[in-house]
């Protein structure tokens, strides 16, 4: 199973992915992931990556891919993208990748979202300084107030999860997201799913689309 997961920054990508890689036993590939980790082991990429984090900016084509293409390389053949492609561009040389290693995605995900709920949901979230575990002020509040759960380490506000650097991120998602969907919409099975509803519904209408490509046999 070849699974490309869609969404806005805010969206819930990495709260379902979490779900659909375990219940399916493909591998998360999570660009946002791999960035923060190579960002905080001060590597060569991982610098890189950092100058436009911080602004907002989404990380150039050739660097975002370059890693992917290593990830998948290196992977058991089972997989689930979460936040790439982010561009059509990047959308192109994937699936260039992909054809020349006689492979293909099997389906698209899109996760639906109103960008007033972004927003909402972006500047209420914190992340554990120590564990990375991730909290919303409104939809996942911690025990005690400013502190992990797990580890009990001091949670923060990501520097991208601000209101201004959020707007911004969110202006530059939309400019690249419509001939993103577009392309996928016209070359792969697509499918369009309301995030905007709680956690489990929205599991239960992702893991209704890939069952049915499942049952189709297009899923491997």
């Amino acid at each position: 199973m070849h699974i490309v997961l869609l969404g806005s920054p805010g969206a819930g990508k990495g709260t379902q992915s979490k779900v659909l890689v375990e219940k399916y036993g493909m591998e998360h590939i999570a660009t946002g992931d791999i960035f923060r980790s190579e960002i905080g082991k001060k590597t060569t990429l991982g610098q890189k990556a950092e100058n436009y984090v911080k602004k907002g900016m989404l990380v150039p084509d050739e660097l975002v891919v370059e890693m992917v293409a290593a990830r998948l390389d290196a992977g058991s053949g089972k997989w689930l993208l979460d936040g790439f492609p982010r561009t059509l561009g990047q959308a192109q040389e994937l699936d260039k990748y992909l054809t020349s290693n006689s492979q293909n995605i099997d389906m698209v995900l899109y996760l639906a979202m109103p960008k007033s709920e972004v927003i909402a949901r972006l500047t209420s979230r914190r992340t554990c300084s120590g564990c990375g575990d991730v909290y919303n002020l409104h939809t996942r509040k911690p025990q005690a107030e400013g502190k992990c759960d797990k580890c009990g380490e001091t949670l923060i506000q990501r520097e991208d999860d601000s209101e201004a650097t959020v707007n911004k991120r969110l202006m530059i998602y939309e400019d690249l997201t419509q001939p993103l969907v577009a392309y996928y919409r016209s070359q792969h099975e697509f499918q369009e799913v309301d995030g905007n509803r709680s956690v489990d519904d929205v599991t239960s209408a992702l893991c209704g689309e890939i069952d049915k490509v499942a049952a189709a046999g297009r899923g491997k």
